[in-house]
């Protein structure tokens, strides 16, 4: 048997495929691995773009410390993103997780701007919930417990970012035998609140979540602020924390204290903050 081939620019437990320019684009199998990898196996500088990520990652021993990026820069409105995100977690129209939404600009024209869960490390609807149906993840997800939820909507008026959903109807009949409901793989349930998770569930295993598989323009990236790597559907991987600092990345409504762990560049005459 012939001894694996190995290369001096490659650090050990890499695969010999994967070059170390930092902006390549690499296949879509070496993004998935990439992405999975621990900080430990990363030959790449940690730089962190605030110093809230830093605490984050520093905070607790945890392996991966979840977030996005939107581009809107590349973002032309199709909502592919939405449907991907429909499919994947059977929802009807009403209670899709991830809208686009057409929002004005700062000269007098429209952007348009994707709004997942903002996935807060200080999470106002986590804490007023009356059963504690929300969570937060080690990695910085914050879900929900559908099979503790009451429905009270207290999360729902908390949540500034208007990204929970009420089911008010029961859900589509499923096209392929019912799963256990789980908060990393919520199912959809009449009289409780739904909400983005990002696929929590596809995560561990080096999987993209729908919304960012689902859209062919690139826009969403899933991100790791301990790998510092992220990662877009069509297999563009960055350097995370240069490719926010580069491009100025905001967060929406930061001035809130909230501390989301979504990240967008602007680049249109965009305002994110306020009432935006």
């Amino acid at each position: 048997m012939q001894p694996p081939t190995t290369r001096p620019d490659v650090p050990a437990g890499l695969p010999a495929d994967v070059a170390l320019d930092k902006h390549q684009m690499l296949s879509r199998r070496n993004v998935l691995a990439t992405l999975g990898l621990t900080a430990a196996g990363v030959a790449l500088a940690m730089v962190n773009y605030r110093d809230e990520a830093q605490a984050a990652t520093t905070s607790k021993a945890a392996e991966h410390a979840w977030c996005m990026v939107i581009d809107l820069r590349m973002c032309d409105g199709c909502k592919l993103c939405t449907l991907a995100c429909r499919k994947r977690h059977n929802l009807r129209e009403e209670q899709t997780w991830i809208n686009v939404y057409d929002m004005p600009d700062s000269v007098g024209g429209t952007f348009h701007m994707p709004r997942p869960c903002m996935m807060c490390e200080d999470p106002p609807c986590m804490y007023i919930c009356p059963v504690g149906a929300n969570l937060r993840t080690d990695e910085g997800l914050v879900l929900v417990d559908t099979d503790a939820c009451i429905g009270s909507r207290a999360c729902m008026a908390a949540c500034p970012y208007e990204a929970r959903y009420f089911n008010w109807t029961e859900p589509p009949p499923p096209k392929r035998l019912p799963m256990a409901s789980t908060p990393q793989m919520p199912v959809a349930k009449k009289g409780t609140v739904g909400k983005c998770v990002f696929c929590a569930d596809r995560l561990p295993h080096g999987e993209l979540p729908a919304c960012v598989a689902g859209c062919p323009m690139g826009v969403l990236y899933i991100g790791d602020l301990v790998t510092d790597v992220a990662v877009s559907g069509i297999g563009t991987t960055v350097v995370l924390s240069e490719f926010l600092r580069d491009n100025d990345a905001v967060r929406y409504k930061e001035e809130l204290g909230t501390n989301p762990r979504v990240y967008y560049i602007l680049g249109h005459g965009q305002n994110l903050g306020g009432a935006a």
